[in-house]
């Protein structure tokens, strides 16, 4: 799959939780499979996750009626506990995050790069509706 002509594309939220619970639920398989999908018809059935430079990732996504299914899956080029990620996806596309410590809270910055397939528009509400996910569930531990 190509990158969309270089462009980037960012999606964010702010959970009300410091950095270190918000980096445990966003890295660790057990959590992961509790929040990583964009609606109520699909799940993440299994989680693998390497979090080190080098290390690679897993994540099993379905639709809940099984009609499809993928692994969404990359390598970490850059890992600083409790402050930033940055990876390649399976298809060469990059991913950067950011964790932003705001007193009790934390804002988390993810910008990726377009895919050509679907529009900017369309990836990037796929891609807030995983960060809105995330948040819903970290607030509610």
């Amino acid at each position: 799959m190509e990158t969309g002509n270089n462009v980037k594309i960012t999606v964010q939220t702010t959970v009300q939780a410091p950095a270190a619970k918000v980096w445990t639920l966003w890295t660790e398989p057990q959590h992961i499979t509790k929040w990583s999908f964009a609606s109520d018809d699909w799940h993440a059935p299994s989680a693998e996750n390497d979090v080190r430079v080098g290390g690679k990732f897993t994540t099993r996504m379905e639709a809940k009626d099984g009609s499809f299914g993928f692994d969404f899956t990359g390598v970490y080029d850059e890992v600083r506990t409790n402050e930033f990620l940055a990876y390649t996806l399976g298809d060469g596309r990059k991913v950067e995050i950011s964790f932003i410590p705001q007193g009790d809270a934390t804002k988390i910055v993810e910008t990726f790069d377009a895919e050509a397939t679907n529009s900017v528009e369309m990836q990037q509400a796929g891609w807030q509706a995983f960060m809105d996910n995330f948040k819903k569930y970290s607030e509610s531990l």
